[in-house]
């Protein structure tokens, strides 16, 4: 019961504080426009996509193959590129590594490695089952279920490539330290961030377009007119990259806002559905982002959205994610024509409303 009263006050408190930068504190996710493309020098290649249409007339773009014509595999590379932030505060450096030893005695890097995003678990959503397979692809055969359960051999699979580790010493100009959520963690510019990342990926000549970069960093939350943004997706020209971070357990075992594997699980889930290459997707209610919808529900159930798996004996926490329905397809292809992936259904706490199509924004 202490817990959960530590962790109420803390969101309380959280959402009352204001950030360095003079913005309110509050856990979001965001998506930055592309950006004209300074990696002419990579190979040629593609991101595998497909194209569908809503009702509406709406075109979308996703990673992967047409479930409704194919009955294949798709595998994209993923290069996990940690990056140690290292913040100057009155004249002390602190660094937040992606190295830095969890609770089963293994890195966070490793823990990323081993997680659901990337081994596979069996998922059984409302009496369905999806497979066995990782969390973004079981997201993705769920949201297309009808073309699915005939086509099985249907799976868009992500495979990690752990690059090393780079240090970024961080301007004081850009960034900070703060107590957020119960976490000791770096505050830093997205912008300046972004920059650094746009610099330093033509540099990864073994990254192509064909794959998605992907940046890793420890207890960092980036900010922007406020903190606190747990992750962001966005595209470099023709080359789509994410960047997230890997939250661990605040004072008293609270659980933050990012925790481990919830800012990934909700950026690859609209990398996945809303890549941003070649063009931005829409709907009736705005971009497949399909994380944002959840990301504000509340309570110690399912705090911002996450849902608890164990794998290898560490518990990982996933966020839900919004399928297709809510998005307003018609036809309806998701599995048990559900909201969400977890078949969430009725006013979720945090909400004002019960959830239906598009009622929490995107």
């Amino acid at each position: 019961m202490k817990n959960l009263i530590a962790l109420s006050a803390l969101l309380v408190v959280a959402c009352a504080a204001f950030a360095a930068d003079g913005g309110p504190v509050r856990p979001r996710y965001v998506v930055l426009p592309p950006h004209g493309g300074n990696n002419n020098s990579a190979p040629a290649a593609s991101l595998q996509e497909w194209t569908g249409t809503l009702l509406s007339g709406t075109t979308f773009h996703m990673v992967g193959t047409d479930p409704s014509t194919t009955n294949t595999t798709t595998t994209i590379n993923v290069y996990v590129i940690p990056v140690n932030i290292c913040v100057t505060v009155s004249g002390k450096k602190t660094c937040f590594d992606p190295k830095t030893k969890q609770s089963n005695g293994a890195s966070a890097i490793t823990n990323v490695a081993n997680s659901p995003i990337f081994q596979n678990l069996d998922y059984v959503q409302t009496g369905t089952d999806i497979g066995n397979t990782q969390y973004e692809d079981a997201f993705q055969r769920s949201n297309f279920w009808s073309d699915v359960m005939t086509n099985t051999n249907y799976h868009v699979l992500l495979k990690p490539i752990l690059l090393p580790e780079v240090t970024l010493n961080v301007p004081t100009a850009y960034g900070t330290i703060s107590t957020d959520f119960g976490v000791t963690a770096a505050n830093v510019d997205i912008n300046y961030l972004d920059g650094q990342i746009g610099i330093g990926l033509p540099k990864l000549k073994q990254i192509t377009p064909a794959s998605l970069a992907l940046i890793m960093t420890y207890d960092t939350y980036l900010t922007e007119g406020g903190c606190c943004i747990g992750g962001y997706h966005s595209a470099n020209g023709a080359q789509t990259y994410s960047e997230f971070t890997y939250a661990a357990p605040g004072s008293g075992g609270i659980i933050p806002f990012s925790a481990d594997v919830s800012a990934l699980s909700h950026e690859l889930g609209e990398w996945l559905d809303d890549p941003l290459t070649p063009t931005q997707n829409n709907s009736p209610c705005g971009p497949l982002e399909v994380g944002d919808p959840l990301e504000n529900e509340k309570g110690t159930l399912h705090n911002y959205g996450d849902y608890t798996y164990t794998l290898n004996g560490f518990t990982y926490h996933l966020q839900d994610l919004a399928t297709m329905h809510y998005f307003g397809q018609s036809p309806d292809t998701v599995n048990g024509g559900n909201w969400t992936f977890q078949g969430q259904t009725g006013q979720l706490p945090g909400y004002s409303q019960p959830i239906g199509e598009c009622t929490y924004g995107s």
